[in-house]
């Protein structure tokens, strides 16, 4: 694998030591057409140098190199490889249906299968490409997406999912794998024996059977990976055969193969991108020697194996991974839970998303929709809740569907006059609707207004008090205040602050404009400034996103827009419109790149088995995929092959240490020993791939786990494989004995340690496929305490299985997109003790006979932790206790109807309400809350005027129905609690 083009001599005695990709040997040079200069070295400088076995000195042949061509294959390697192949097939495809449920991040990619086929718009951490092969196989086999992936353990035979299809896809792939592995190490120059080693351990290595049976992107990913091993050294090979093979169609043929190849595993994840780093350093170094070519490569031709290699391995990549989000972008032309990440724009080109031409112009009485510019763009949004903390007055959120109850009344600062009634201009028209039967004033940048929020009749306010969540001296809460008829106070007043950098067009710079103006909205009683983070509410706020005040709130997190407009007074037929601007392909496809980005970088926070880069070449810690009836599948390697791997690396990292060592002393061992050369530039090539595909990992801090070492533990194995090939069948050691001339040794050798790999696969095989297992044999055979798997999972007996009663349970799934689901604190209402004497009804809605509720006290720490009887004790008297979560009873007779018991209260709020309110025992507060005195107000009058009756239960069931609402896209859990989540 030296990078091709002849190679001079360097005239110093002392041969230059090579990196990581050692310098090209020298190669013969024709010496009637190239005549001695002080720069070429000479007949004799070259017989000294050149081996018995060198190609003849006339083809410009790389010394130690001989055609290696896939093509060139004997009867007897076809035959291995037809074997080889039928093994991997009986690994990778029995009992492929079990289990016949879902497993892990099936949650996941399966989920992305259903979306694709009802073209529903989704958003995770990785390109396209698995994911819609996925779906090609699944829609091949019947599936009609109508199945969700929801939940680990969900049962797939009985609504005829044909998840068989769609595992057989990754199966197949991690099938092909072993033939790819066999002609790689062919390509490379390896021996039969040698090939069949690497694509047996390939066979039997647990890890990798575990990840190509489930509908998962690893398989595909590391057939794509193998695929670019396999071209890019054929192509090397052909490289080094000397200029007549430059340019043929067999050259042309695998440097396209490799740019297709590494186009595709981009196009799986983001991964392939550390392949694209090992073939751009190697073509590097390529040129880098061809460069230095005085003999046979002109400066025209260095330009054009140049342009090859950039049209090849970076317009034919680059155009294929583009392709596969055309293709994604055409399948999904439905809103669907991931468009929320996306910006206005990108959304209006979904189906029912876009938005018909509205006004430009804004005035005082439009009626509108905030949007917030950053956070994926949610609305402003208020809904007849309260909040249980602060002021407990009515909630304002950032809500990501469009929505009635997202529109505001924009109002000026004072009312219109009623020139129509006094003509001496002191009366003024009351109300919110004063502006519709006026002539439209526009608003300009700097004007005052109050935001009317029409469904509940109130208005946008703050003041200074502590936000429900986000508890910081620097923001305030944001609420909803007033009542039909209520004048508001200077508390509702808010500052147009137009921001002209980002505004577009002229006229939005000065004047407010639907879409083109960006703006700020400053509080004028305090200075701080509307803001929105990624901060959810908990449920009593429906997990929708924390609005609040903020004093020297950030930019980006401050910033607003206007998207719906409407005016009374406005004919929509004569004035100026304005749309979203259609982002195209090239928009879309840069946009969605940064949010994979941001999204990916965002996955930090832990998950129950993700494991760091440390611990992954020594096979410290596994994943739990999946467990049902009383069968785990776990994660985890072959450990026999994967330490041997780790030693592969290592034992050539200190070659090369002692080999720069020997060079720096002067040992000349580049220029006595063609082996030497081979050695370090061929398994210097593999270890630098096993390099690419690891250690950048330690440069993240998201979640990782143990499956992103897969790419790299390919080339460690292609490794170990490229060591015993140097070591049974190259390497001559002094005096009568060696290797090389005693082949049975070697196959012994290699017939032994893959015996050793199987049956340590064997051993390891429950855990690979689900099947049943013994609690004794299980803990036989764990190594390390911190494989994690539960041995208690096991019956004690094979003869126990037939007696088992099913249950379902699982590990949660990683995350795809914005890491795994936040913790959901716990719900007392859902803590119910029944005792005998009366009627209860749960919170499911169920009456249970003869029963009332007890209290259920429990202590807790600032973390949640929960605190046992001599823990209490011991802190009272050092810290104070609140109550933070209350559920009260509530009596029901026979039919369900609740009656009255002695010491109850009356309940707040209305029966439309559902009788919710302190009695009827709802998590937080459904209460008025008066206004805290500000100056400028009068909120204490304010508060005695009761509000409108609002329809309260039929808000609750218009915000229970949104699954949107927490702004994730699926993962990855990718949202994302999201693989998530993953490169």
């Amino acid at each position: 694998m030296a990078p091709k083009g002849p190679q001079r001599q360097p005239s110093q005695t002392q041969p230059q030591p090579a990196t990581m990709a050692p310098q090209s040997p020298p190669r013969q040079q024709q010496t009637p057409q190239l005549p001695p200069t002080p720069s070429t070295p000479t007949t004799n400088q070259q017989d000294a140098i050149q081996p018995s076995a060198s190609p003849s000195s006339t083809d410009y042949t790389s010394i130690g190199i001989r055609d290696n061509s896939i093509t060139n294959l004997t009867s007897s390697d076809y035959e291995s490889l037809g074997v080889l192949t039928l093994v991997a097939l009986f690994v990778r495809l029995f009992r492929i249906y079990q289990p016949s449920s879902v497993v892990f991040d099936e949650v996941h990619f399966g989920g992305f299968a259903s979306k694709y086929i009802k073209g529903k718009f989704f958003m995770d951490v990785h390109p396209p490409l698995a994911k819609m092969l996925i779906t090609l196989a699944g829609y091949l086999g019947g599936f009609d997406g109508e199945f969700d992936f929801k939940d680990i353990g969900k049962d797939y035979v009985e609504p005829n999912v044909p998840y068989v299809a769609m595992r057989l896809l990754p199966a197949i792939m991690g099938v092909l794998t072993i033939p790819a592995m066999f002609l790689t190490l062919k390509a490379a120059g390896c021996k039969t024996t040698s090939a069949i080693l690497g694509a047996g351990l390939l066979i039997f290595e647990n890890g990798l059977v575990t990840q190509s049976r489930l509908i998962l992107l690893d398989s595909p990913l590391i057939i794509f990976t193998a695929l670019t091993a396999l071209s890019w050294i054929s192509f090397t090979n052909l490289h080094e055969l000397g200029p007549r093979y430059a340019f043929t169609p067999s050259w042309w043929f695998w440097l396209a193969s490799t740019g297709l190849t590494l186009g595709a595993t981009a196009s799986v994840k983001w991964v392939g991108l550390f392949t694209i780093a090992w073939v751009g350093s190697l073509t590097a170094l390529q040129l880098w020697v061809l460069l230095a070519d005085h003999a046979t490569v002109t400066p025209r031709l260095w330009f054009k194996h140049l342009f090859a290699r950039i049209f090849c391995l970076i317009v034919i990549p680059v155009t294929f991974y583009m392709a596969m989000f055309a293709i994604h972008f055409t399948m999904l032309v439905n809103p669907g839970d991931g468009d929320g990440f996306m910006s206005s724009e990108f959304q209006s080109t979904l189906n029912s998303k876009g938005m018909a031409d509205v006004p430009a112009d804004i005035a005082f009485g439009s009626r509108v929709s905030l949007r917030h510019h950053n956070t994926q763009g949610g609305y402003l949004h208020s809904h007849s809740h309260m909040y249980p903390t602060g002021s407990k007055q009515q909630q304002i959120t950032l809500y990501p569907h469009k929505d009635e109850n997202n529109v505001f009344l924009l109002e000026n600062q004072t009312q219109p006059i009623n020139w129509a009634v006094d003509e001496s201009g002191n009366t003024s028209i009351p109300g919110p609707l004063a502006w519709d039967r006026e002539t439209p004033e526009f608003i300009g940048d700097g004007s005052l207004v109050r935001l009317y929020h029409v469904v509940t009749d109130r208005r946008l306010h703050s003041h200074d008090v502590r936000p429900p969540v986000t508890e910081a001296e620097w923001q305030n809460e944001v609420s909803a205040y007033g009542y039909e008829g209520f004048e508001g106070d200077a508390n509702d007043l808010f500052r147009i602050e137009i921001i002209k950098s980002l505004s577009d067009g002229s006229a939005a710079k000065s004047r407010l404009r639907t879409i083109q103006s960006k703006f700020k909205l400053v509080h004028i009683m305090t200075g701080c400034v509307l803001f929105s983070h990624k901060v959810k509410l908990p449920d009593w706020g429906f997990e929708q996103q924390e609005v609040t005040c903020a004093k020297g709130g950030t930019l980006p997190n401050s910033v607003w827009y206007i998207e719906s407009n409407t005016h009374p007074n406005m004919n929509p037929a004569v004035v100026e419109k304005t749309n979203y601007r259609n982002p195209g392909f090239f928009g879309k496809f840069w946009e969605l790149q940064g949010v994979m980005w941001r999204t990916n970088a965002g996955l930090v926070e832990s998950h129950a088995w993700d494991s760091r880069p440390p611990s992954w070449p020594v096979l410290k810690r596994g994943i739990n995929f999946w467990g049902k009836d009383n069968r785990q599948i776990y994660l985890i390697g072959n450990p026999l092959i994967w330490w041997a791997s780790t030693l592969a690396v290592g034992l050539y990292l200190a070659f090369k240490g002692l080999a720069v060592l020997r060079w720096q002393r002067g040992c000349g061992d580049y220029g006595r020993s063609v082996v030497w050369r081979r050695f370090d530039y061929e398994i210097g090539g593999t270890v630098l791939g096993w390099g690419f595909h690891y250690f950048p990992f330690f440069l993240m801090q998201r979640q990782l786990f143990l499956h992103h070492y897969f790419p790299a533990l390919y080339f460690a194995i292609l490794a170990v494989a490229q060591i015993f090939d140097f070591a049974t069948a190259r390497i001559v050691l002094p005096g009568q004995w060696t290797l090389k001339d005693r082949p049975f040794i070697g196959r012994t050798g290699a017939v032994v340690f893959l015996a050793a790999s199987i049956v340590v696969f064997g051993l390891y095989a429950p855990l690979t496929y689900g099947n049943t297992w013994t609690k004794s044999e299980c803990a036989r055979v764990k190594l390390m305490d911190t494989w994690d798997w539960d041995c208690n999972t096991f019956l004690d007996s094979y003869a126990d299985y037939s007696l088992a009663v099913p249950s379902a349970s699982g590990p949660k799934p990683t995350g795809a997109v914005a890491g795994p689901a936040p913790p959901v604190a716990e719900d007392p209402k859902m803590d119910v003790v029944v005792t005998p004497g009366g009627q209860v009804q749960q919170p499911m809605g169920d009456v249970v006979s003869g029963g009332l509720t007890e209290e259920k006290i429990e202590y807790r720490d600032e973390n949640g932790n929960l605190l046992d009887e001599e823990q209490v004790k011991a802190l009272e008297g050092k810290v104070s206790f609140s109550t933070r979560y209350e559920t009260r009873t509530r009596l029901v007779d026979a039919q369900g109807n609740e009656v009255g018991y002695e010491g109850e209260g009356e309940a707040q709020g209305n029966e439309d309400a559902g009788g919710y309110g302190e009695g009827a025992g709802v998590a937080g507060t459904m209460a008025e809350g008066p206004e805290p005195v500000t100056e400028g107000g009068e909120s204490g009058e304010a508060s005695k005027s009761p509000p409108g009756n609002v329809d309260v239960a039929e808000d609750v069931r218009k915000e229970e129905w949104v699954e949107g609402v927490k702004a994730t896209a699926e993962p990855e859990a990718e949202g994302v609690a999201a693989t998530h989540g993953e490169l």
